[in-house]
């Protein structure tokens, strides 16, 4: 097995459950409704412990640091999140485009994994699945009731939202240095395939919801390699405030 490739498989897919579990949690006590407060919230804690699951894998497997210090004594530099997770939240319907189009790349990415040849990879898709099918459920049903069965207004900040968020979710796609080594070992069908579903799954699953996926948009790229937005750092500050405080500590 490349310990490297799955490195680096496991820290992207990681980070970004880290970064955006985080975006999520901002929105308790702030959601439009109280099921929403608790939805959003519930699917926070889910991202956290799947984040935690993947750098206990890496530990175990590769020798990289463990969950605690892989999460929070990183520089910015050394995260491999996608930028499209770690911008603000905005208003609630940017939000709402970006879980809808995140969880379906994630629903792709884990329901491959299921049968990759790193076994607790595998098993850790086979645990998650019901989870992950709940997120893009509970998505999907926000696209369709704003985008087709709300009114005039609610369509159009649908819509408005996901053309923004599009070049973003285009660059949770980035290739990685290892991707040969990925796809050759079965570690993962790489992200040009994964790309390619989730394209398929968005197009199903937007028809009823009346909004259209925009054309010739370039992928903002960077994000896998390190390079991030000027909102990362102040959202690690914040994230990591209170175990800077005492890394030591046991809580």
């Amino acid at each position: 097995m490349n310990s490297q490739a799955l490195a680096e498989l496991c820290y992207r897919m990681a980070d970004d459950e880290l970064i955006l579990a985080h975006r999520h949690s901002e929105w308790t006590g702030l959601g439009p409704l109280l099921e929403e407060d608790i939805a959003f919230s519930s699917i926070a804690q889910d991202k956290l412990g799947h984040a935690q699951a993947l750098y206990n894998i890496m530990h175990e497997l590769c020798g990289e640091p463990d969950a605690d210090t892989a999460a929070f004594t990183r520089e910015e530099s050394a995260m491999r999140c996608s930028q499209f997770v770690e911008l603000p939240n905005g208003e609630y319907d940017f939000s709402l485009v970006r879980h809808f189009l995140f969880d379906a790349a994630e629903y792709i990415r884990w329901t491959a994994l299921v049968q990759s040849s790193v076994e607790p990879l595998a098993n850790l898709a086979r645990k998650i699945h019901g989870e992950l099918k709940y997120h893009l459920y509970h998505a999907q049903t926000w696209m369709v009731q704003l985008g087709a069965n709300g009114n005039e207004e609610s369509h159009l900040r649908m819509q408005s939202a996901l053309n923004s968020a599009w070049p973003y979710a285009l660059g949770m796609f980035e290739l990685g240095v290892h991707e040969d080594a990925l796809i050759t070992e079965g570690i993962s069908i790489g992200e040009k395939v994964t790309e390619e579903r989730w394209l398929e799954l968005v197009t199903e699953l937007l028809q009823p919801s009346s909004l259209t996926i925009p054309n010739g948009v370039e992928p903002l790229n960077g994000g896998r390699k390190g390079y991030h937005t000027e909102h990362l750092q102040p959202l690690l500050d914040e994230m990591t405030e209170v175990y800077r405080v005492d890394p030591s500590a046991e809580w």
